[in-house]
């Protein structure tokens, strides 16, 4: 895989500069929350913080392709795709809770090889870069050991988004862990990636949830693959496992395969 070029760093560490104020502003503020065609919730500032990042993208590098949640797909076949969730976790934000993010990610041929989680109302940065060690506001991160699942603390955003295919290797995984928590969409991989969880879970995902969590979990030297232990690339079908310990990503794709 081809090194990430320092421009595009800077340029993603750009975009993120750009989402924060409109995060600041609309965070904790009574604001209108739409309801899109999937049931999921949506407000201004989702759609103004996709807005600010398109913009800048248009004129630097009219030539990437574009794949985002509010504004969709622009050239997602091009060598360099920038995948953009303006909010994840809208339904944190809309409620207060700061656990919600603004994902970043460039994908090269398809595969996420820079990521940014960006937490404007805290004021962290995890910046994950293939080949680079994860940093949080400039400091290198790591993930924790983990020998098995019966040491793990596991997270998954809400078990109801798990369907009738998924569900069953959810609760084989919830049944052996060491504790569950819900409720942190993006926090959580950030979470894992500095240490603090052993284990993230989720299924029915799309690109713009899981790209950037990618190079941010493997740079701090953890392991996020499908269920089958597959690379994640923007073609992939949503389900997804992310450890911060071989071992305990080992067993957790034994379990979720029954």
């Amino acid at each position: 895989m081809n090194a990430c070029p320092l421009e595009f760093i800077s340029l993603a560490q750009r975009l993120a500069d750009a989402a924060r104020p409109v995060v600041r502003t609309y965070f904790r503020t009574p604001i209108a929350v739409d309801t899109k065609a999937d049931d999921s919730p949506v407000t201004i500032a989702d759609r103004e913080v996709e807005a600010a990042m398109r913009a800048i993208l248009d004129v630097e590098y009219p030539g990437h392709g574009i794949l985002g949640e509010e504004q969709g797909q622009r050239d997602c076949d091009a060598e360099w795709v920038w995948v953009l969730d303006p909010i994840d976790g809208t339904a944190a934000f809309i409620t207060g809770k700061p656990s919600f993010g603004t994902l970043i990610a460039l994908a090269h041929r398809g595969r996420p090889v820079l990521g940014i989680i960006d937490q404007a109302f805290t004021d962290e940065r995890w910046l994950g870069v293939a080949g680079q060690p994860t940093t949080l506001n400039g400091q290198p991160v790591s993930v924790r050991a983990c020998p098995d699942l019966a040491h793990a603390r596991a997270f998954t955003t809400a078990p109801e988004l798990f369907d009738d295919a998924t569900r069953p290797g959810w609760d084989r995984i919830a049944a052996r862990v060491r504790g569950v928590r819900y409720g942190c969409d993006c926090y959580a991989y950030a979470l894992v990636a500095t240490g603090f969880v052993d284990l993230v879970v989720e299924a029915g995902l799309k690109p713009y949830d899981y790209s950037a969590l990618v190079p941010v979990v493997e740079g701090a030297g953890g392991l996020m693959t499908d269920w089958q232990g597959q690379p994640l690339t923007i073609w992939s079908e949503g389900r997804v496992v992310a450890a911060g310990d071989a071992r305990s990503h080992a067993e957790a794709l034994a379990v979720l395969a029954g």
